[in-house]
């Protein structure tokens, strides 16, 4: 088990890629404390993994909140000791050009992607101290690295903010043993690309796009995040995995 005793806070958790995330962590032995505002299916989620053998325990956790950030580390702390890992998965997506973006779209996108990653690593920080290190994983995108028509700026922006804050984190924190590292899924199967795919066409002009001729999944996005959260990555932090079938590198 490739984290086995490791403690976990993961954000968004309750569906698609946070879910796979979760998952993943209690099979590979941590103890996974998840939040998420979709509760109904946050609970289904934790009564999976612990009828599945592992241990995993549901909160609620609007990410633009700090209180419940506050909440959420204490209650990894206060049940399991310790906090080793973060996840900052939540996010969601606004697919609007630069002019039909309205400010509330702009505040709203930005205080979930952004400043949402933001209060997890504040809240976090303090209590990875106390354990003496940890590795914090931020999920971007590959809109957070280069421009594509099929991004919405507003989402670009916040992915863009999260690849800095995560470098910037990683820099400040190194010297007390806590990383800090970006994922930039490429485009993936998940309820936020459901809509999108739903359209036979746009669906095979995106695959066509992809050189590995696929649409990412979940788990494959899981996967990366497991590695950096083990000790397997203890010598990376301030670095950028991106899993995108090889989109970016055309």
């Amino acid at each position: 088990m490739r984290i086995e005793g490791k403690v976990a806070l993961i954000s968004g958790g309750a569906r698609g890629q946070g879910a796979a995330e979760a998952k993943l962590f209690a099979q590979e032995g941590a103890k996974v404390v998840f939040g998420d505002i979709l509760d109904d299916q946050g609970k289904q989620v934790e009564a999976e993994i612990n009828e599945a053998g592992g241990e995993a325990l549901y909160v609620h956790l609007d990410v633009t909140q700090e209180a419940d950030w506050e909440s959420a580390v204490e209650t990894a702390v206060s049940r399991y000791g310790k906090l080793d890992i973060l996840v900052n998965n939540a996010g969601i997506t606004i697919r609007k050009n630069v002019e039909d973006t309205t400010e509330e779209d702009w505040d709203r996108i930005m205080a979930i992607n952004a400043k949402g990653v933001f209060l997890g690593i504040k809240q976090a920080i303090p209590a990875m101290r106390q354990s003496g290190g940890g590795s914090i994983i931020n999920i971007s995108s590959t809109a957070g690295l280069v421009g594509s028509p099929y991004s919405g700026a507003s989402y670009a922006a916040t992915k863009g903010a999260v690849r800095l804050l995560t470098k910037a984190t990683a820099i400040q924190y190194a010297k007390e043993g806590i990383r800090c590292n970006s994922v930039h899924p490429g485009l993936l199967e998940t309820p936020m690309t459901e809509d999108m795919l739903a359209d036979a066409a746009h669906r095979e002009e995106r695959t066509a796009r992809i050189p590995l001729g696929r649409i990412g999944t979940a788990e494959d996005i899981a996967y990366g995040v497991l590695y950096l959260a083990s000790d397997e990555a203890s010598f990376i932090t301030g670095s950028e995995l991106v899993i995108d079938g090889g989109a970016t590198a055309q």
